[in-house]
Protein backbone atom coordinates (compact mmCIF):
# COMPACT_ATOMS: atom_id res chain seq x y z
CA UNK A 1 0.00 0.00 0.00
CA UNK A 2 1.64 3.22 -1.20
CA UNK A 3 0.15 6.41 0.24
CA UNK A 4 -0.02 9.85 -1.26
CA UNK A 5 3.27 10.61 0.50
CA UNK A 6 4.92 7.75 -1.39
CA UNK A 7 5.53 5.41 1.56
CA UNK A 8 4.89 1.71 1.04
CA UNK A 9 3.10 0.92 4.29
CA UNK A 10 2.97 -2.80 3.57
CA UNK A 11 6.72 -3.23 3.14
CA UNK A 12 8.22 -5.06 6.13
CA UNK A 13 11.62 -6.44 7.02
CA UNK A 14 10.82 -9.97 5.89
CA UNK A 15 10.78 -8.73 2.29
CA UNK A 16 14.57 -8.33 2.53
CA UNK A 17 15.13 -12.04 3.18
CA UNK A 18 12.50 -13.69 0.99
CA UNK A 19 13.33 -15.51 -2.24
CA UNK A 20 16.94 -14.68 -3.21
CA UNK A 21 17.59 -13.21 0.27
CA UNK A 22 17.19 -16.49 2.10
CA UNK A 23 20.93 -17.09 2.31
CA UNK A 24 21.76 -13.65 3.71
CA UNK A 25 22.70 -12.91 7.29
CA UNK A 26 19.49 -11.34 8.54
CA UNK A 27 19.68 -7.92 10.21
CA UNK A 28 16.41 -6.86 8.60
CA UNK A 29 13.87 -8.77 10.71
CA UNK A 30 13.46 -7.91 14.39
CA UNK A 31 12.80 -11.47 15.56
CA UNK A 32 15.37 -12.57 18.14
CA UNK A 33 17.97 -14.89 16.66
CA UNK A 34 18.25 -18.56 17.69
CA UNK A 35 14.60 -18.82 18.69
CA UNK A 36 12.29 -20.44 19.56
CA UNK A 37 14.27 -22.26 22.26
CA UNK A 38 14.18 -26.04 22.37
CA UNK A 39 11.89 -26.19 25.40
CA UNK A 40 9.33 -23.99 23.66
CA UNK A 41 9.46 -25.98 20.41
CA UNK A 42 8.88 -29.16 22.40
CA UNK A 43 5.97 -27.59 24.28
CA UNK A 44 4.34 -26.47 21.04
CA UNK A 45 4.94 -29.86 19.44
CA UNK A 46 3.22 -31.56 22.38
CA UNK A 47 0.05 -29.60 21.61
CA UNK A 48 -0.28 -31.15 18.15
CA UNK A 49 -2.05 -34.18 19.56
CA UNK A 50 -5.04 -31.95 20.25
CA UNK A 51 -5.51 -30.58 16.74
CA UNK A 52 -8.73 -32.51 16.18
CA UNK A 53 -10.47 -30.39 18.82
CA UNK A 54 -11.41 -26.75 18.37
CA UNK A 55 -9.04 -24.34 20.11
CA UNK A 56 -9.87 -23.43 23.70
CA UNK A 57 -8.18 -20.19 24.71
CA UNK A 58 -9.32 -20.00 28.33
CA UNK A 59 -6.11 -21.27 29.93
CA UNK A 60 -3.89 -19.06 27.78
CA UNK A 61 -6.07 -16.04 28.41
CA UNK A 62 -5.93 -16.64 32.14
CA UNK A 63 -2.15 -17.04 31.99
CA UNK A 64 -1.76 -13.70 30.18
CA UNK A 65 -4.05 -12.03 32.70
CA UNK A 66 -1.99 -13.44 35.57
CA UNK A 67 1.24 -12.29 33.94
CA UNK A 68 0.02 -8.69 34.02
CA UNK A 69 -2.07 -8.82 37.19
CA UNK A 70 -5.33 -8.24 35.35
CA UNK A 71 -8.75 -9.88 35.27
CA UNK A 72 -9.30 -12.09 32.23
CA UNK A 73 -12.01 -9.73 30.98
CA UNK A 74 -9.22 -7.26 30.09
CA UNK A 75 -7.36 -9.74 27.83
CA UNK A 76 -7.92 -10.64 24.18
CA UNK A 77 -5.71 -13.17 22.41
CA UNK A 78 -4.93 -12.41 18.77
CA UNK A 79 -3.14 -13.92 15.80
CA UNK A 80 -0.15 -11.67 16.36
CA UNK A 81 -0.28 -7.96 17.14
CA UNK A 82 -1.00 -7.30 13.46
CA UNK A 83 -4.48 -8.80 13.82
CA UNK A 84 -5.14 -6.44 16.72
CA UNK A 85 -4.52 -3.42 14.49
CA UNK A 86 -7.10 -4.71 12.01
CA UNK A 87 -9.63 -5.32 14.80
CA UNK A 88 -9.13 -1.82 16.19
CA UNK A 89 -9.59 -0.28 12.76
CA UNK A 90 -12.77 -2.24 12.04
CA UNK A 91 -14.45 -2.38 15.43
CA UNK A 92 -13.93 1.05 16.95
CA UNK A 93 -16.13 3.96 15.91
CA UNK A 94 -13.60 6.77 15.61
CA UNK A 95 -13.67 9.97 13.59
CA UNK A 96 -10.11 11.28 13.73
CA UNK A 97 -7.44 8.61 14.18
CA UNK A 98 -3.84 9.79 14.44
CA UNK A 99 -0.67 7.71 14.20
CA UNK A 100 2.60 8.93 15.70
CA UNK A 101 5.41 8.33 13.20
CA UNK A 102 8.00 7.09 12.41
CA UNK A 103 6.65 3.77 13.66
CA UNK A 104 5.41 0.37 12.54
CA UNK A 105 3.25 1.08 9.51
CA UNK A 106 0.62 -1.64 9.88
CA UNK A 107 -1.66 0.41 12.19
CA UNK A 108 -2.05 3.13 9.58
CA UNK A 109 -2.44 0.61 6.78
CA UNK A 110 -5.22 -1.17 8.70
CA UNK A 111 -7.01 2.09 9.44
CA UNK A 112 -6.84 3.14 5.79
CA UNK A 113 -8.11 -0.24 4.64
CA UNK A 114 -11.10 0.22 6.97
CA UNK A 115 -11.95 3.52 5.29
CA UNK A 116 -10.51 5.93 7.82
CA UNK A 117 -8.70 9.15 6.98
CA UNK A 118 -5.55 8.95 9.08
CA UNK A 119 -3.69 11.90 10.53
CA UNK A 120 0.04 11.77 11.15
CA UNK A 121 2.22 13.25 13.85
CA UNK A 122 5.81 13.18 12.57
CA UNK A 123 8.45 13.17 15.29
CA UNK A 124 11.67 14.94 14.36
CA UNK A 125 15.21 13.66 14.12
CA UNK A 126 16.36 16.94 15.68
CA UNK A 127 14.40 15.99 18.81
CA UNK A 128 15.76 12.45 18.86
CA UNK A 129 12.36 11.20 17.63
CA UNK A 130 11.05 11.72 21.17
CA UNK A 131 7.36 12.21 21.75
CA UNK A 132 6.07 15.77 21.70
CA UNK A 133 2.63 15.47 23.36
CA UNK A 134 1.70 18.96 22.19
CA UNK A 135 1.93 17.78 18.57
CA UNK A 136 -0.99 15.38 19.00
CA UNK A 137 -4.25 17.12 18.00
CA UNK A 138 -6.64 17.60 20.90
CA UNK A 139 -9.57 16.31 18.86
CA UNK A 140 -7.88 13.03 17.93
CA UNK A 141 -10.11 10.25 19.25
CA UNK A 142 -7.65 7.44 18.46
CA UNK A 143 -3.89 7.82 18.97
CA UNK A 144 -1.41 5.07 18.10
CA UNK A 145 2.19 5.07 19.32
CA UNK A 146 4.87 2.40 19.70
CA UNK A 147 7.04 1.98 22.78
CA UNK A 148 9.84 1.24 22.28
CA UNK A 149 9.14 2.51 18.79
CA UNK A 150 9.95 0.58 15.65
CA UNK A 151 12.12 1.70 13.80
CA UNK A 152 13.59 4.52 15.92
CA UNK A 153 14.28 2.34 19.00
CA UNK A 154 13.17 5.24 21.19
CA UNK A 155 11.69 4.39 24.59
CA UNK A 156 9.20 7.08 25.52
CA UNK A 157 8.46 7.84 29.19
CA UNK A 158 5.32 6.03 30.31
CA UNK A 159 4.02 9.20 31.96
CA UNK A 160 4.37 11.14 28.71
CA UNK A 161 2.34 8.54 26.83
CA UNK A 162 -0.25 8.22 29.60
CA UNK A 163 -0.58 12.00 29.44
CA UNK A 164 -2.06 11.63 25.96
CA UNK A 165 -5.19 10.03 27.44
CA UNK A 166 -8.37 12.09 27.15
CA UNK A 167 -12.07 11.46 27.76
CA UNK A 168 -13.47 9.90 24.59
CA UNK A 169 -10.03 9.00 23.21
CA UNK A 170 -8.62 5.52 22.62
CA UNK A 171 -4.88 5.44 23.31
CA UNK A 172 -3.20 2.50 21.58
CA UNK A 173 0.33 1.67 22.71
CA UNK A 174 2.21 -0.95 20.71
CA UNK A 175 4.53 -2.67 23.20
CA UNK A 176 5.60 -5.46 20.84
CA UNK A 177 9.26 -4.97 21.85
CA UNK A 178 8.81 -3.99 25.50
CA UNK A 179 9.93 -7.39 26.80
CA UNK A 180 13.31 -6.70 25.15
CA UNK A 181 13.78 -3.70 27.47
CA UNK A 182 15.50 -4.58 30.77
CA UNK A 183 12.94 -4.36 33.54
CA UNK A 184 10.26 -3.42 31.00
CA UNK A 185 10.65 0.10 32.31
CA UNK A 186 8.13 2.57 30.88
CA UNK A 187 5.63 -0.26 30.23
CA UNK A 188 1.93 0.54 30.45
CA UNK A 189 0.80 -3.09 30.29
CA UNK A 190 -1.14 -3.86 33.44
CA UNK A 191 -2.18 -0.25 34.07
CA UNK A 192 -5.91 0.26 34.68
CA UNK A 193 -5.77 3.92 35.69
CA UNK A 194 -5.31 5.35 32.18
CA UNK A 195 -8.69 5.98 30.50
CA UNK A 196 -9.06 4.54 27.01
CA UNK A 197 -5.73 2.67 27.19
CA UNK A 198 -5.21 -0.26 24.81
CA UNK A 199 -1.85 -2.05 25.05
CA UNK A 200 -0.75 -4.51 22.37
CA UNK A 201 1.84 -7.19 23.03
CA UNK A 202 3.49 -9.63 20.63
CA UNK A 203 5.05 -12.97 21.49
CA UNK A 204 6.57 -13.38 18.03
CA UNK A 205 9.62 -11.13 18.45
CA UNK A 206 11.34 -12.32 21.61
CA UNK A 207 10.34 -15.96 21.14
CA UNK A 208 10.82 -16.39 17.38
CA UNK A 209 7.18 -17.23 16.67
CA UNK A 210 6.49 -14.99 13.67
CA UNK A 211 5.29 -18.03 11.72
CA UNK A 212 2.89 -19.07 14.48
CA UNK A 213 1.17 -15.66 14.93
CA UNK A 214 0.40 -14.98 18.57
CA UNK A 215 -0.12 -11.77 20.52
CA UNK A 216 -2.66 -10.14 22.78
CA UNK A 217 -4.56 -6.99 23.68
CA UNK A 218 -4.91 -5.50 27.15
CA UNK A 219 -7.84 -3.10 27.44
CA UNK A 220 -11.03 -2.25 29.28
CA UNK A 221 -13.58 -5.11 29.23
CA UNK A 222 -15.97 -3.26 26.90
CA UNK A 223 -13.18 -2.62 24.40
CA UNK A 224 -12.17 -6.26 24.57
CA UNK A 225 -15.77 -7.26 23.86
CA UNK A 226 -15.96 -4.89 20.89
CA UNK A 227 -12.75 -6.27 19.40
CA UNK A 228 -13.74 -9.87 20.08
CA UNK A 229 -16.98 -9.43 18.11
CA UNK A 230 -14.88 -8.41 15.10
CA UNK A 231 -12.81 -11.59 15.29
CA UNK A 232 -13.69 -14.78 13.43
CA UNK A 233 -14.44 -17.87 15.46
CA UNK A 234 -11.38 -19.62 16.89
CA UNK A 235 -8.91 -16.95 15.68
CA UNK A 236 -5.90 -18.40 17.53
CA UNK A 237 -4.75 -21.95 16.80
CA UNK A 238 -4.15 -24.61 19.45
CA UNK A 239 -0.32 -24.53 19.00
CA UNK A 240 -0.36 -20.73 19.28
CA UNK A 241 -2.43 -20.95 22.47
CA UNK A 242 0.05 -23.44 23.90
CA UNK A 243 2.86 -21.03 23.04
CA UNK A 244 1.07 -18.10 24.65
CA UNK A 245 0.53 -19.97 27.91
CA UNK A 246 4.17 -21.02 27.99
CA UNK A 247 5.65 -17.64 27.06
CA UNK A 248 3.96 -15.77 29.91
CA UNK A 249 4.90 -18.34 32.55
CA UNK A 250 7.48 -17.64 35.26
CA UNK A 251 10.25 -19.55 33.50
CA UNK A 252 9.72 -17.72 30.23
CA UNK A 253 9.44 -14.28 31.83
CA UNK A 254 12.75 -14.87 33.63
CA UNK A 255 14.38 -16.07 30.40
CA UNK A 256 13.10 -13.04 28.50
CA UNK A 257 14.43 -10.74 31.22
CA UNK A 258 17.87 -12.35 30.91
CA UNK A 259 17.72 -12.01 27.12
CA UNK A 260 16.82 -8.33 27.45
CA UNK A 261 20.06 -7.64 29.33
CA UNK A 262 22.03 -9.58 26.73
CA UNK A 263 20.35 -7.61 23.93
CA UNK A 264 21.26 -4.35 25.67
CA UNK A 265 24.92 -5.40 25.82
CA UNK A 266 24.89 -6.53 22.19
CA UNK A 267 23.23 -3.26 21.15
CA UNK A 268 25.92 -1.26 22.92
CA UNK A 269 28.55 -3.27 21.03
CA UNK A 270 26.81 -2.56 17.72
CA UNK A 271 26.42 1.15 18.48
CA UNK A 272 30.09 1.45 19.47
CA UNK A 273 31.13 -0.24 16.24
CA UNK A 274 28.92 2.03 14.17
CA UNK A 275 30.40 5.13 15.84
CA UNK A 276 33.67 4.65 14.00
CA UNK A 277 31.89 5.37 10.71
CA UNK A 278 30.91 8.87 11.78
CA UNK A 279 33.54 10.40 9.44
CA UNK A 280 31.63 8.74 6.57
CA UNK A 281 28.49 10.59 7.66
CA UNK A 282 26.83 7.74 9.56
CA UNK A 283 24.67 8.76 12.52
CA UNK A 284 22.89 6.50 14.98
CA UNK A 285 19.49 7.66 16.20
CA UNK A 286 19.31 7.34 19.88
CA UNK A 287 19.76 6.49 22.51
CA UNK A 288 18.44 3.19 21.18
CA UNK A 289 16.53 1.06 23.70
CA UNK A 290 14.99 -1.68 21.53
CA UNK A 291 16.48 -4.77 19.84
CA UNK A 292 17.35 -2.70 16.76
CA UNK A 293 19.00 0.61 15.87
CA UNK A 294 18.17 3.23 13.27
CA UNK A 295 21.03 4.79 11.32
CA UNK A 296 21.29 7.58 8.80
CA UNK A 297 24.00 7.72 6.19
CA UNK A 298 24.49 9.20 2.75
CA UNK A 299 23.55 6.94 -0.18
CA UNK A 300 21.99 4.43 2.20
CA UNK A 301 20.11 2.66 -0.60
CA UNK A 302 23.38 2.06 -2.45
CA UNK A 303 25.06 0.84 0.73
CA UNK A 304 22.14 -1.52 1.36
CA UNK A 305 22.58 -3.08 -2.09
CA UNK A 306 26.32 -3.46 -1.54
CA UNK A 307 25.69 -5.11 1.80
CA UNK A 308 23.42 -7.64 0.07
CA UNK A 309 26.26 -8.46 -2.30
CA UNK A 310 28.44 -9.01 0.76
CA UNK A 311 25.87 -11.34 2.34
CA UNK A 312 23.93 -9.08 4.74
CA UNK A 313 20.28 -7.99 4.70
CA UNK A 314 19.28 -4.74 6.43
CA UNK A 315 15.93 -2.96 6.55
CA UNK A 316 15.38 0.05 4.30
CA UNK A 317 13.96 3.02 6.15
CA UNK A 318 12.22 5.00 3.43
CA UNK A 319 8.93 3.10 3.79
CA UNK A 320 8.39 4.65 7.24
CA UNK A 321 6.58 8.01 7.22
CA UNK A 322 8.96 10.62 8.54
CA UNK A 323 12.05 8.93 7.09
CA UNK A 324 13.62 8.95 3.64
CA UNK A 325 16.09 6.91 1.60
CA UNK A 326 19.01 7.85 3.86
CA UNK A 327 17.81 5.63 6.72
CA UNK A 328 18.44 1.97 7.53
CA UNK A 329 17.28 -0.18 10.45
CA UNK A 330 19.64 -2.82 11.85
CA UNK A 331 18.56 -5.66 14.11
CA UNK A 332 20.76 -6.33 17.14
CA UNK A 333 22.59 -9.63 16.88
CA UNK A 334 25.34 -11.41 18.83
CA UNK A 335 28.83 -9.92 18.82
CA UNK A 336 30.30 -12.30 16.25
CA UNK A 337 27.51 -11.54 13.79
CA UNK A 338 27.82 -7.82 14.47
CA UNK A 339 31.58 -7.86 13.95
CA UNK A 340 31.11 -9.59 10.59
CA UNK A 341 28.50 -7.02 9.63
CA UNK A 342 30.73 -4.11 10.62
CA UNK A 343 33.51 -5.47 8.41
CA UNK A 344 31.04 -5.75 5.53
CA UNK A 345 29.79 -2.22 6.20
CA UNK A 346 33.33 -0.90 6.04
CA UNK A 347 33.81 -2.56 2.66
CA UNK A 348 30.47 -1.25 1.42
CA UNK A 349 31.35 2.30 2.38
CA UNK A 350 34.85 2.08 0.92
CA UNK A 351 33.53 0.73 -2.36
Amino acid sequence: MRTESGHDLRHHGDAEVRDDGGSLVDLAVNVRADTPPVWLREHIAASLGGLAAYPDGRAARAAVASRHGLPVERVLLTAGAAEAFVLLARALKVRRPVVVHPQFTEPEAALRDAGHTVGRVLLREADGFRLDPAAVPEDADLVVIGNPTNPTSVLHPADAIAGLARPGRVLVVDEAFMDAVPGEREALAGRVDVPGLVVLRSLTKTWGLAGLRIGYVLAAPQTVEDLQRAQPLWPVSTPALAAAEACVGLRAVAEAAHAAHRIAADRAHLSAGLARFAPAGLRVAGPAQGPFVLVRLPRASTVRRRLRDLGYAVRRGDTFPGLDEEWLRLAVRDRATTDGFLRALERALQH
